[in-house]
């Protein structure tokens, strides 16, 4: 009997990982047990790459990633695969800056692919953006002058009374432009990245490189940046612990990223015999 593939598109934080950035032992079963029967597994990702390719290799992955919501596609083991980058310009992100410096933001970070340029050095949103020590090579200093190239992403630190007010800002004077996220607590951070740019424009490219219909094209997510991914994919699959808008639009709910929510889900859905051993 031949399976139906199925292309499984898995958000990280809040979904496939624990609060402990961690996979648990189940889910990792899981997701084996539904690539040894041909099922493809892919991440797609707010993070940049070198914040991932971990958790990538961990399951054993060979498959496209999309980082960045959807900024950046491309394939970390198959090098011929070409790179989907889709920056901001630079024009742009700098006359945003000039916004946040009116505003007196705590802090600004713009990544462009996996270099980081930091406006004022801060050491705990260094700790947010490093995998590892030996990762993310930073430039500390202000953006107006450091960064020079189109950003893959720009992020905001507001101060919590700044935040409706920037965000106000920012659609009325650049949505053409960008699209626009907060991040949930404790940082609260705003994260912008080029207009049209979002998970599901990441995951309909690699749909179409794999034949796989819309309808057996499974995605896990809990967060806004979710939410045209999930819209989007024929099985979208909100976790018990997302955000109320995004269980609104999905098509089913499963267990919380504490509960094995992938795992427990894709196993029933795709019928899989995943032994207990």
């Amino acid at each position: 009997m031949t399976i139906q593939r199925h292309l499984i598109a898995l958000d990280l934080d809040g979904t496939l990982l624990t609060d402990n950035k961690e996979i648990t032992a189940k889910t990792s079963q899981v997701l084996q047990q539904a690539m040894d029967e041909g099922h493809i597994v892919v991440i797609a990702t707010g993070r940049p790459h070198r914040a991932s390719i971990h958790y990538y290799h961990n399951l054993g992955l060979k498959t496209p990633m999309v980082n960045f919501n959807g900024a950046l596609l491309h394939h970390p083991t198959d090098k011929k695969w070409d790179a989907l980058h889709n920056p901001m310009p630079n024009r742009t992100a700098l006359k945003i800056v000039d916004a946040c410096y009116d505003l007196n933001v705590k802090n600004l970070l713009a990544e462009v692919m996996d270099n980081v340029y930091l406006d004022q050095y801060d050491e705990e949103i260094m700790k947010i953006f490093q995998s590892t020590p030996q990762d993310a090579p930073f430039t500390i200093g202000s953006l107006k002058s450091k960064l020079q190239e189109d950003p893959t992403s720009l992020l905001i630190h507001p101060k919590e009374d700044h935040i409706n007010e920037l965000r106000s800002h920012l659609d009325n004077y650049h949505a053409e432009l960008i699209e626009h996220r907060k991040w949930g607590a404790p940082w609260n951070i705003i994260e912008i990245v080029k207009k049209g740019m979002n998970k599901a424009v990441g995951l309909q490219k690699i749909a179409y490189y794999y034949g796989i219909p819309k309808d057996r094209i499974i995605a896990f997510g809990d967060e806004d940046n979710d939410l045209e991914m999930i819209d989007y994919a024929g099985v979208g699959v909100a976790m018990g612990n997302a955000i109320d808008e995004l269980k609104s639009i999905a098509k089913h709910i499963t267990k919380t990223n504490e509960e094995n929510g992938v795992g427990t889900f894709l196993e029933e859905y795709l019928k899989l015999q995943v032994n207990a051993g």
